[in-house]
């Protein structure tokens, strides 16, 4: 087909992106308006702020909002499961089967009790710690063998007082450094996908 015709009409060829060039970045949370500013929704957060960063928006697919964009030719593709918090694998494995992405090209932002507000911690496996997103995950993929990005929001709170702590909203002093947070989350998304998962974790572990 002569270039004319092929601009014309369009190629019937569909685009093949290479495996190790496509990447999914699942924040997790709960979805509706009484979950937003909570503490256990810092992987939405997270992720929205890099969709603002990138300038795309958000679509409502099968079990979740995803956006798209581009890292120096990377296709990345952002996840909020809206399978709610206990059910996070679900979503994530069906757009790991979809998009055919490569388990190590796998970043999951979580909020992460043991860490002080803000502290950065990226992994490339663990134990889901108790968390019941991550339990979910693992379960779905049948390995703990997954990156894992772990935004600290600290254990300020009492016995038996953790439920209401991580579904609570954020105080005033986390809200002012947030947008900082949210500035070097972004920058821990953009390593991960452009310098790998070792050099991430070498340059913002412990910022």
């Amino acid at each position: 087909m002569s270039t004319f015709f092929s601009n014309l009409f369009g190629s019937s060829k569909k685009e093949i992106v290479d495996p190790m060039k496509k990447f999914l970045i699942v924040g997790l949370g709960n979805i509706g308006p009484k979950y937003t500013e909570t503490r256990h929704n810092i992987g939405f957060k997270v992720v929205d702020a890099y969709a603002e960063l990138k300038e795309t928006s958000w679509t409502t697919e099968k079990l979740g909002d995803v956006a798209y964009t581009k890292v120096k030719g990377k296709t990345v593709i952002l996840l909020k499961p809206n399978t709610y918090m206990n059910l996070s694998g679900k979503s994530v494995n069906f757009w790991m089967q979809k998009e055919k992405i490569n388990l190590e090209n796998l970043l999951v932002i979580t909020d992460d009790l043991n860490l002080d507000f803000g502290t950065i911690r990226v992994k490339t496996k663990g134990s889901d710690g108790g968390h019941n997103g991550l339990k979910d995950i693992q379960n779905q993929l049948l390995t703990s063998n997954y990156n894992r990005f772990r935004f600290g929001i600290g254990d300020r709170f009492s016995k038996g007082r953790q439920v209401d702590y991580v579904l609570g909203e954020w105080v005033k002093e986390e809200q002012l450094d947030m947008p900082e947070r949210l500035d070097m989350s972004c920058k821990v998304i953009e390593s991960f996908i452009a310098s790998g998962i070792t050099n991430t974790m070498n340059e913002y572990n412990g910022k």
